[in-house]
């Protein structure tokens, strides 16, 4: 029974990621004209808080940008940050050729959190087009011009773009972009088939109307992390042609990876932990795939070594799950210019099984520190 179960659900998954490898090299790759000229007002809203030691380097990533300086202003939210990381901001402003905005959440009654920074940026924001980045981040120079042409010559209401970590030099980093490499890629190729399930608030833009169109975060209030997808589901809904994945490698934004195993942990199960609240189904069945699979994958080497299950029946699934994962993040990696890493799939293997099982339980209670708070998902 187990065997049958084991190869029914692996038959599941592997049709979700070739499906999802099908239709990566089917997403549009944005080419702007050499005589294009820019006409919208762009506003780059960040949320921070503790980014002292990373928020400079953004700031003079955004002075690059070849996007003209008129057509764009810049907020940064301060979520009550322990360390000098506004008065950076406020430093950096007063000589920059940019419009910088430092806002701190202090300043506002019951504001408090990377919603309420959203929301706050949002309210203040004067383009017609809003997109959002994180403190840690660093963005290429043609970043902002990308979002532009794709906004001006698709109309998308929310766009979605491509994530990646640089100073990888451990083995947990290395392993961490393999992983978030495959998390970027089925995003994007959900979107490519019309079935969007993720982003990262790291690189997304939408729309001050799209966003009152739905309600914002009316709904999500209670979970606190979470804004970029349910935003993404609920604009997905309400405009099912009017989703875009930024492909191309000059939109790559790239952060750091998690340095210790226990800041890593926290991250995911603050990602695992919004699972429960997703409201479209094929979100949810994707989710629920993901999770069965791997913990009958865990279940069965415990029944292998029990000596209740072949062991040829658990190496079989085994090979079959890392085929199809090789095969579809080849494809990512190549992308990303990452491809030297694939082979780093080999010892995630061994610990993504028990990390997905363990992150999902432990999501469960919806309960976790970040940022130096300890947050209870209600």
């Amino acid at each position: 029974m187990m065997s049958w179960l084991l190869m029914v659900l692996l038959a599941a998954y592997s049709w979700v990621i070739i499906r999802r490898w099908a239709a990566w090299p089917k997403l549009p790759e944005v080419t702007i004209p050499e005589n294009w000229q820019p006409t919208i007002k762009l506003t780059v809203i960040i949320p921070v808080r503790n980014e002292a030691a990373t928020i400079l380097y953004l700031l003079q990533d955004l002075e690059k940008q070849t996007y003209p300086h008129a057509l764009f202003e810049v907020i940064v939210l301060d979520d009550h940050s322990e360390d000098n990381t506004a008065s950076i901001v406020s430093l950096f402003a007063q000589t920059s050729p940019l419009v910088i905005k430092c806002i701190e959440l202090n300043n506002y009654v019951n504001y408090t959190g990377k919603k309420a920074a959203v929301q706050k940026g949002i309210e203040l924001a004067e383009g017609e087009l809003l997109v959002f980045t994180d403190g840690d981040c660093r963005v290429q120079p043609a970043w902002l011009q990308l979002y532009a042409y794709t906004y001006q010559t698709w109309q998308p209401k929310f766009i979605s773009g491509p994530v990646s970590f640089y100073n990888t030099e451990s083995l947990l980093e290395r392993m961490q972009l393999v992983e978030f490499a495959s998390l970027i890629g089925i995003g994007g190729a959900s979107i490519g088939l019309g079935k969007p399930n993720m982003c990262n608030g790291a690189n997304l833009g939408y729309t001050k109307q799209a966003f009152e169109e739905v309600n914002g975060f009316t709904g999500n209030e209670g979970i606190a992390s979470g804004d970029d997808e349910f935003l993404l589901h609920k604009i997905s809904q309400a405009h099912p042609e009017k989703v875009f994945f930024l492909k191309h490698k000059q939109a790559i934004v790239y952060t750091e990876a998690r340095k210790t195993i226990s800041s890593f942990l926290s991250q995911r199960i603050r990602w695992a932990s919004k699972w429960r609240a997703y409201q479209q189904w094929h979100v949810k069945l994707l989710a629920l795939i993901v999770f069965i699979v791997n913990l009958l994958l865990f279940v069965a080497l415990c029944m292998a070594v029990a000596g209740q299950l072949p062991v040829s029946v658990f190496i079989t699934a085994i090979v079959v799950k890392f085929a199809v994962d090789f095969l579809f993040l080849s494809r990512i990696l190549s992308f990303l210019g990452r491809k030297q890493y694939i082979w780093y799939m080999l010892p995630l293997q061994l610990v993504y099984i028990p990390y997905v099982v363990v992150t999902a339980i432990l999501s469960l209670a919806g309960r976790y520190h970040w940022k130096g708070r300890t947050i209870q998902n209600r």
